[in-house]
């Protein structure tokens, strides 16, 4: 077989770019003992030194509290290396093994168990298949109880590459370990507060262990979104280490991030002069263009966002520290006349010769932005209308830009992370953590995950107000519980059909979102956003990912109904299902469910007491009672939880 891991140039030629084996050492903790390819080209396999951007690497591979567990899996994401390029997804197989069982023992192993996993590190997001593939050579290699032995993880990386060179991100593959059928049989009508809650962008954090129940349990959410999992998670890890506490006032000398752009809403800089602008080709994402500038640059005061300036002459200057508050969209976008360009020819072709349709005074603010964007490989600065993802997009612009700009998607975060929930560069993420003390942090983050109770904590009153579900989005939940429950009872049946199957789940929350976002784009479109929730849909309006989206046309979406896939006259039915909601969600009305469970217990007790004399009318009532108990503890569990006497 020929051997396609790399090219001759030295380059992979497949996914995978790095297979890394990391250990426990009893003084310096976890550490990288070998690597192939090297991380640094320069040192040996056996080099434990490490790349800047990848200095959490050991303590992702080697979870918190992983000696607790016999094996466990890890997903993990990467920043690029120097700044360019997109996300490095991490795939991590733990095993522990007892010392007295290797074969070959070395010197420093002195505890009575070794610990070790096996990590694939690629630049495609297969997160079940490499898994599937790794677990096997894991267990391969220590079985051999000869950790020297090599030549095995030598031949994986070769094997892979070869093996998925030619994969696409298409198909079923993709989702391999995925099930939104376990994930919506675990946390039922719960399923779409998580989909709404990253649709708005908010502090999520997944809690749960072992690693492999929490980072399937994340990365089974994010699949409900069309196309995240194979396209959406490129930026989803742009963030910067943390060489020491003090370096946090000069994060952006050295490789500033994407998000450093010069930029400010039209009307904000408008009769603006601008000065020298020098642009920059490197240290950027994926190749972007960043305009940087000569000292002295520009100064404009921050809070004349949206407003005429008072001073013709203000200048503006690049934000140092993006707060979590500022605008997304102003990271980006540029006044037309900050750029003009004496080529007009290429200027019309663009159709961007707008800017003298305006007044220089009045510009309105409805008017599509401008985005910097070079032509690959040439360096040349172009005009395109809207805002930019940078994600490959479909015909209905999915997916949404959500883990783009200082959004991130950690599945596993190690305890030497902490600092990214309060860093001012990160406005947001969706972050999964074993750890307890990530969890006791409750004011870093808007809603805390518990997924072995499939509980939503959500601290904030007012984003409970937004996610609670309308009677609509009810049945729309209830719908999806009741297929996946349908067959559950017969072992043949159970996950065979279309209905109800995992694809089926994720085909539902397609329609659910072409729908909602077809409804944003109708006039007079109060009644029918009503039913997705007005407040909700007025929160998400504001997102990044929604201006992103917004901004750019798409055609396929005339085709779609807007209504909600549930819409419809309240009836008795729904009455039902909004007062088993109601009960479960507040803190009295569990208190009355609780007591309405104890009645029917201390009833059953009774009924056995007083024995058959009463027997057969008794246990009538007591049947009558247990049905109607059933309906409010077992139709509808709670989708959101309060925090009791008001604290989380």
């Amino acid at each position: 077989m020929e051997k396609a891991g790399r090219g001759g140039d030295g380059a992979p030629r497949g996914p995978v770019l790095h297979i890394v084996v990391v250990g426990f050492h009893h003084k310096k903790g976890c550490q990288v003992e070998f690597s192939y390819p090297p991380l640094i080209p320069a040192d040996g396999h056996d080099s434990h030194t490490l790349p800047e951007e990848w200095k959490y690497l050991p303590f992702l591979a080697l979870p918190d509290g992983a000696h607790n567990y016999q094996e466990d899996t890890v997903f993990f994401h990467l920043p690029p290396r120097n700044g360019n390029g997109a996300t490095v997804y991490g795939i991590s197989c733990y095993r522990q093994i007892e010392a007295k069982a290797l074969k070959v023992r070395q010197a420093d192993i002195t505890r009575e168990t070794v610990q070790k996993s096996v990590c694939v590190l690629s630049k495609l997001p297969l997160y079940g298949l490499l898994q599937a593939k790794l677990q096997l050579i894991t267990h391969a290699y220590f079985e051999e109880k000869d950790f020297s032995q090599i030549s095995i993880l030598k031949e994986l990386y070769e094997h892979m590459n070869s093996s998925l060179g030619g994969t696409s991100l298409e198909g079923s593959q993709v989702y391999l370990g995925l099930s939104p059928r376990d994930l919506v049989l675990h946390f039922r009508h719960k399923v779409l507060i998580l989909f709404k809650l990253i649709l708005l962008e908010k502090k999520v954090l997944f809690y749960i262990s072992p690693v492999n129940k929490l980072v399937g349990a994340l990365m089974t959410v994010l699949s409900l979104f069309p196309g995240m999992i194979e396209h959406g998670l490129s930026d989803c890890s742009q963030y910067r280490p943390r060489k020491s506490m003090s370096e946090d006032g000069g994060l952006q000398e050295n490789n500033p991030p994407a998000y450093d752009f010069v930029s400010a809403s039209v009307s904000g800089i408008s009769n603006t002069n601008l000065g020298i602008v020098k642009k920059v080709m490197a240290g950027n994402h994926g190749g972007d263009a960043a305009i940087k500038t000569k000292e002295p640059l520009f100064q404009v005061d921050n809070n004349s966002k949206g407003q005429e300036p008072n001073d013709t002459n203000q200048y503006l200057k690049p934000p140092s520290r993006p707060s979590p508050e500022s605008s997304e969209s102003d990271w980006e976008t540029l006044d037309p006349s900050v750029l003009e360009d004496p080529n007009l020819k290429e200027r019309e072709q663009l159709g961007l010769d707008q800017t003298n349709l305006f007044p220089k005074d009045s510009v309105p603010s409805e008017s599509p932005p401008i985005t910097v964007q070079p032509q690959a490989n040439t360096g040349q600065v172009v005009l395109i209308p809207g805002l930019i993802s940078g994600l490959e997009e479909d015909q209905y612009g999915m997916p949404l830009a959500i883990f783009t700009k200082g959004y991130l998607c950690l599945p596993y975060m190690a305890l030497q992370q902490h600092h990214l929930l309060s860093d001012v560069t990160v406005r947001g993420f969706v972050a999964g953590a074993t750890n307890i003390l990530f969890r006791q942090q409750k004011h870093l983050s808007d809603a805390i995950v518990e997924v072995e109770e499939a509980l939503i904590q959500i601290h904030d009153p007012e984003l409970r107000k937004l996610l609670n579900p309308t009677t609509a989005d009810l049945r729309f939940a209830d719908y999806l519980v009741k297929h996946v429950t349908e067959n559950r009872d017969d072992v043949f049946l159970d996950g065979t059909g279309w209905e109800g199957g995992d694809e089926w789940i994720r085909a539902q929350f397609a329609v659910y979102i072409h729908a909602l976002l077809a409804a944003t784009l109708q006039l007079d479109n109060e009644k029918i956003l009503s039913d997705y929730g007005t407040t909700f849909v007025t929160a998400w309006k504001n997102t990044h990912n929604y201006r992103v989206w917004n901004s750019n046309k798409h055609p396929a979406l005339a085709e779609i109904n807007p209504n909600h896939p549930f819409q419809g006259q309240y009836s008795v039915a729904d009455m039902k299902l909004r007062f088993s909601h109601s009960v479960q969600n507040s803190e009295r009305g569990k208190k009355i469910g609780n007591v309405m469970v104890t009645t029917s217990r201390n009833v059953v007790q009774t009924g056995k007491a007083v024995g058959q004399s009463v027997g057969g009318a008794f246990s009538s009532a007591k049947t009558a009672m247990s049905s109607w108990l059933s309906t409010f503890t077992n139709s509808t569990p709670h989708s959101l939880t309060e925090p009791s006497d008001g604290k989380p």
